[in-house]
């Protein structure tokens, strides 16, 4: 029986496909663990769970290779690199949840636009309650974020007839649709746009990126769409311009999260609130699947792993 254990958040008969050369250990943020952390190689981190208690094993995890998240962001994960040994590979979902949380973005602007969150309060008084509301045809949609989220968001856009769709990314590049502009931008392109979608990572960079400055250089009747991060948008900025009247939000992600009872932006005027379900959905589990098989096979041949986004700082 081979010695190198992978911690799976599935059980491991659920799966098909994986490579013979390993035993296969069933852990999913459990108290009691599957077998001694000290054997596991390639650990794949429990999804949705507690940073404590995902966080929880590593420092026993002394034969660790390889650290596998099923979420795009790794933010939570952050903490435990210095608890990792050098080389180390901490890898990200990739584009585990790019269809996913397109779908929730497009569904977000298209329910804040069109008003229906107060039509389901019209229909539970039985009011007949006839408006016209902004279409997302014709608007110009900022992407914040232009990744493989950023990009399909983009792809679910265009057939909507968006009169423009302008991406934003950390740095300027070229994109096979068009150009992409440095956030050093933003000040110049946010009074021109409609709905701004943010999907960028969590990062120190991108903490409070969207603040009151940003917020104040959006035209009135603006709509701010976030599927990213919480702490990416001040919710204190936020708060004051929603409570203006003057901007629109729909969040699926907010700050602090879990939102807690009570919390004014609970009650904000124009906003629409789902609770990060950006990711959990009917399409999460086979691509997850086809991620670990892929990942699970380049590990098993001695190929790179895909998809590294840090590596382990410990010293022995």
């Amino acid at each position: 029986m081979s010695t190198t254990d992978v911690w799976l958040p599935f059980p491991p008969d659920a799966l098909s496909d994986l490579p013979e050369s390993f035993t296969y250990r069933h852990w999913d943020g459990e108290d009691d663990y599957p077998a001694d952390p000290a054997r596991c190689a390639f650990y794949v981190v429990p999804y949705l769970r507690p940073q404590d208690a995902v966080l929880r094993p590593l420092p026993r995890m002394t034969d660790l290779r390889v650290v596998q998240t099923l979420t795009a962001g790794v933010d939570h994960m952050l903490p435990g690199l210095p608890l990792l040994a050098p080389g180390v590979r901490l890898c990200n979902a990739g584009p585990l949840h790019n269809t996913s949380t397109a779908e929730l973005a497009l569904a977000l602007t298209l329910a804040a636009l069109r008003g229906i969150p107060r039509s389901v309060l019209a229909q539970r008084e039985e009011r007949w309650e006839q408006d016209v509301r902004p279409a997302l045809a014709d608007r110009r949609v900022l992407i914040l974020g232009y990744g493989g989220i950023g990009g399909a968001i983009e792809d679910r856009l265009l057939p909507f007839e968006v009169s423009e769709v302008i991406r934003v990314a950390s740095r300027a590049r070229t994109a096979p649709r068009g150009p992409v502009h440095g956030t050093e931008e933003l000040p110049e392109l946010l009074p021109n746009v409609d709905v701004v979608i943010v999907s960028t990572p969590l990062t120190d960079a991108t903490r409070g990126l969207v603040d009151a400055e940003f917020l104040a250089r959006l035209p009135d009747g603006a709509l701010l769409v976030n599927v990213a991060r919480g702490p990416v948008v001040d919710t204190e900025a936020l708060l004051a311009e929603l409570g203006s009247g003057r901007l629109r939000a729909a969040l699926d992600v907010t700050d602090p999260e879990p939102l807690p009872p009570g919390h004014p932006l609970w009650h904000a005027p124009g906003v629409l609130i789902t609770p990060h379900v950006g990711g959990p959905s009917t399409a999460f589990r086979p691509r997850a699947e086809r991620l670990l098989r892929a990942q699970l096979a380049r590990f098993a041949a001695g190929e790179p792993v895909a998809h590294v986004v840090a590596t382990g700082g410990r010293e022995h």
